[in-house]
């Protein structure tokens, strides 16, 4: 579920050249926030699904929704559940 989410996530990436160190820019115009930066195009590519992943757990642990991508969808449940009985 995730990986497909990320994937779809990446497809929608868009990437520019700056005047920076890190010359790469990336970034996913559905997901704010959610950018990076590299050397090189795989570089800030591996930097964003790192961001996307941390991005994620950051919404989920908010309770804030998550976007659909490409038809992807990452929902979560904040009912609680009894783990020890």
């Amino acid at each position: 579920m995730f990986s497909e989410y990320i994937e779809a996530a990446l497809e929608r990436a868009v990437y520019k050249n700056i005047d920076d160190e890190e010359p790469i820019f990336v970034s996913v115009p559905e997901l704010p926030g959610a950018w990076a930066s590299g050397k090189t195009v795989e570089e800030a590519r591996k930097e964003l699904i790192s961001v996307i992943e941390g991005w994620i757990a950051l919404r989920l642990r908010m309770g804030r929704s998550i976007p659909s991508i490409g038809g992807h969808t990452i929902i979560a449940s904040i009912e609680l559940m009894k783990v020890i009985e």
